[in-house]
């Protein structure tokens, strides 16, 4: 009964905000339950959104996290189409961009993230894009296949896991497709430049063409139309749309202007939050994207962009304002599609925290499995065309036990055995 009395109001209608209603109410909250969403869609996921769904492979429904009459069946009451405009921590409301006042006995901040945008000339054309929204993939798909019978050109600025996930999305649909990437591989950032040249091979195989070593220094065009792109060492490319493929920034404006605290961009920048994914406020919590947690596994401050972040953290945190005791320790995890690749990666290996790159099985075959060691202890693993691993490779990394380098690499020498 002190439940009925109480609101938990949620701001994100993505993944996480979505998870941690359903949870609210299978952990048996019996009061208000609040989801306010800035886009009109109900909340959905966004693997699709860069993977089948671009690709032409799945229809929109299917990216939806729950069925519309879900909310209703769940007394969850949306505000859809409407941002949060101003966070009162005294008061404990939020105001909406319409004027409403919404108070709230615990708030979940899972504001998600937004595309980092091109600052040169020519943005401002029609075949610019970014995809990070439903109604940015709707729009994209569309773009693709017009490309693909026009014989048109895409130039993608950014080789990361976006930016090489839509280039396969395109070639599929037999679209020109150029990447121009500033570092000397695809994804230097995350894999290091030991993988890198594996999915260089890829995408080159599937006629993919770089352009590593430059970055956009002008989109030109003519009559509101892209025409060709030019990059800072002199180079130009042909170009009938453009994709802004180069990166993402949390979305954490609503709250630093309450006064929460924010990590420093050196760490992720982000919402601060503890293990509980509690912020600097005691009746605020964050999660998903926006979230940076003070991670008690990996010892390190961290903040997630991936699905499997969005679709834990938004239940954890909602059991932490239950009250519940929480520690949010999950190894990081995300996986991704492209062309006849697929690979699970899990764990925290980012350029210079490791010492050592071992492969196990054929990497010329793209089937093995790569882990990153630091001292012969494993911090991250990546399995590519291997299935029904990463459970195991999670435990390796969850030990933090030093391994044998050379049974790590042998295929016949059990996984299980190293743990």
């Amino acid at each position: 009964m002190v439940d009925a009395h109480r609101t938990f109001v949620i701001v994100g209608g993505g993944l996480a905000g979505a998870k941690a209603a359903e949870t609210l109410r299978s952990e048996g909250f019996s009061g208000r339950v609040i989801l306010i969403g800035d886009e009109r869609d109900h909340p959905y996921e966004r693997p699709p959104l860069s993977k089948g769904y671009l690709g032409g492979k799945e229809d929109r429904d299917s990216v939806f996290v729950h069925e519309t009459a879900w909310y209703a069946g769940a007394d969850v009451e949306l505000h859809l189409g409407q941002p949060v405009t101003a966070l009162n921590r005294e008061a404990r409301s939020v105001e909406l961009g319409d004027g409403t006042v919404i108070h709230y006995d615990k708030l979940l901040l899972a504001t998600g993230a937004e595309p980092r945008r091109l600052d040169i000339p020519g943005t401002d054309l029609a075949g610019v894009h970014h995809l990070r929204r439903l109604a940015h993939a709707d729009r994209l798909r569309n773009v693709l296949a017009a490309l693909g019978r026009d014989n048109g050109h895409l130039v993608i600025a950014g080789a990361g896991w976006i930016g090489l996930e839509v280039a396969a999305a395109a070639r599929g649909y037999g679209a020109e497709v150029t990447v121009v990437e500033p570092e000397a591989t695809p994804l230097l950032k995350v894999i290091g430049p030991e993988l890198g040249q594996i999915f260089t091979d890829l995408h080159s195989d599937h006629g993919v063409r770089f352009h590593f070593g430059g970055r956009l220094t002008e989109i030109v065009g003519q009559d509101g139309m892209v025409l060709a792109v030019r990059t800072d060492d002199g180079e130009e490319h042909p170009a009938h749309d453009v994709l802004a493929a180069i990166g993402a920034a949390p979305r954490a404006a609503l709250a630093e202007a309450a006064g929460l605290e924010i990590a420093p961009r050196e760490q992720g920048g982000g919402i601060a939050v503890d293990a509980s994914l509690r912020t600097s406020d005691p009746h605020i919590f964050a999660a998903g994207d926006a979230a940076n947690v003070a991670h008690p596994l990996l010892g390190t401050r961290l903040r997630v962009e991936h699905w499997a972040n969005a679709l834990n953290s938004g239940p954890a945190a909602a059991r932490a304002m239950l009250g519940q005791d929480v520690s949010y320790d999950r190894v990081p995890y995300f996986f991704s599609d492209q062309y006849d690749l697929g690979l699970e990666y899990s764990g925290w290996a980012p350029p210079g925290s490791y010492d050592q790159v071992v492969i196990r099985g054929d990497a010329g075959k793209r089937e093995f499995i790569a882990f990153w060691l630091k001292d012969h202890k494993v911090l991250a693993g990546m399995n590519v065309n291997v299935w029904d691993v990463t459970e195991t490779v999670q435990e390796l990394i969850r030990a933090g036990q030093p391994v044998d380098p050379d049974a790590l690499a042998d295929p016949s020498v059990p996984l299980e055995s190293l743990i």
